[in-house]
């Protein structure tokens, strides 16, 4: 089988709200107030955030538009984009997911909208991504998830049909947008829950 995985919330850690809670307490000093700073710092991953992810704005451009745009100091700003790439860490059960799947022999690849210094930071910080034959990251592409254009960009990097390809993305939007293009997709909500979708298919 032809295994696709996202990164963030699947492979890497990813709680932003935790994350921005942690990071910026003076910010968020409680549960709505955290989930208001992630909804305003981070717009979905869209607005100032997905153009990041798309690799149309670099991270000096994407901190001075986010101060101005919510009133916050350019140096808090700053401090959440550096931290990311040390926030994205390895979550385990996943990563022992991969390791089976590539012991089976299913051909291992990649779709993760993840903006060009993170993709870079988790490319040489984390031997296991070696395991991939190919993978695409938005930033690498201009294109990102749920756009039609980036599933149709890795099919055909990966030179396999869409209906061979198993996507595994913990985003509805992503895995319905994959659905749509004639892929097959796993809605990812936990480690396992993950596992037993794949052992269902005889995967693992």
């Amino acid at each position: 089988m032809n295994v696709v995985f996202d990164f963030g919330g699947v492979l890497f850690r990813w709680q932003p709200h935790e994350f921005m809670a942690r990071l910026l307490p003076h910010h968020a000093p409680n549960e709505a107030a955290a989930t208001a700073l992630v909804t305003e710092f981070f717009q979905s991953f869209g607005g100032d955030w997905g153009e990041f992810d798309r690799g149309t704005v670099d991270a000096y451009r994407l901190a001075q538009r986010i101060a101005w745009r919510t009133r916050m100091e350019l140096a808090d700003v700053e401090k959440v984009i550096a931290a990311v790439p040390h926030e994205l860490q390895p979550m385990p059960q996943t990563v022992a997911l991969l390791a089976r799947l590539r012991e089976r022999g299913h051909r291992l690849f990649f779709l993760s909208n993840m903006p060009a210094p993170y993709a870079d930071h988790l490319e040489s910080a984390h031997d296991f991504v070696q395991w991939f034959e190919d993978g695409v990251f938005s930033s690498r592409v201009n294109l990102s998830k749920p756009e039609p254009a980036i599933y149709h960009e890795a099919a055909r990097r990966f030179g396999v049909a869409p209906n061979e390809l198993l996507f595994i993305d913990d985003y509805a939007l992503n895995v319905t947008a994959a659905r749509a293009l004639g892929w097959q997709a796993l809605h990812f909500l936990s480690g396992e829950q993950c596992e037993a979708d794949l052992s269902a298919r005889g995967l693992i």
